[in-house]
């Protein structure tokens, strides 16, 4: 069995949460200021954006316009749009990164990890063959390879290139 330590999180998950919720400020954010709030790509109900903290490069989220906590109470229409988003993703990814392997999946309420549980969200994170190593154990520390910057301007580029 394999483990995908992120022990760096734990700050994130304890520290003092800031008010409102990042997804629905980028959501209502006017998309010249995208790369401020880190989107990458919207459509009419959801988005794909940069994740401040993230495992790996790449690491992103897709996330619903509109505020809900549950994915279950999605109209279907929304999950629908995100699994095609979700799908758009994967495929910049792979162009731009060239992973190995992804990591997708959510974590549906606090309990279960949700650092945002109230605003449904789906992580998209590209995997390599020996991304983890022995920093995130013995330093606590995690090796990311580019900034967010570097990161945000390949893909939103990938994005853009393959609307």
């Amino acid at each position: 069995m394999q483990h995908l330590w992120a022990p760096w999180r734990m700050a994130f998950i304890k520290g003092e949460k800031p008010a409102g919720c990042f997804f629905c400020e980028a959501a209502g954010a006017d998309p010249g200021d995208d790369a401020a709030h880190l989107v990458l790509a919207r459509t009419g109900l959801s988005l794909a954006i940069l994740n401040r903290y993230p495992y790996n490069n790449g690491h992103l989220m897709v996330a619903p316009v509109a505020h809900l906590a549950n994915l279950e109470d999605l109209p279907r229409e929304t999950a629908s749009d995100m699994a095609t988003l979700t799908q758009h993703s994967l495929r910049v990814l792979r162009d731009v990164l060239k992973p190995q392997g992804f990591n997708l999946g959510i974590n549906a309420g606090k309990t279960a990890g949700a650092g945002v549980a109230d605003h449904v969200h789906q992580h998209v994170v590209p995997r390599w063959d020996g991304d983890t190593n022995f920093m995130p154990v013995i330093a606590d520390t995690k090796i990311l390879s580019e900034s967010l910057a570097t990161s945000y301007q390949q893909l939103r580029a990938g994005f853009d290139r393959m609307v």
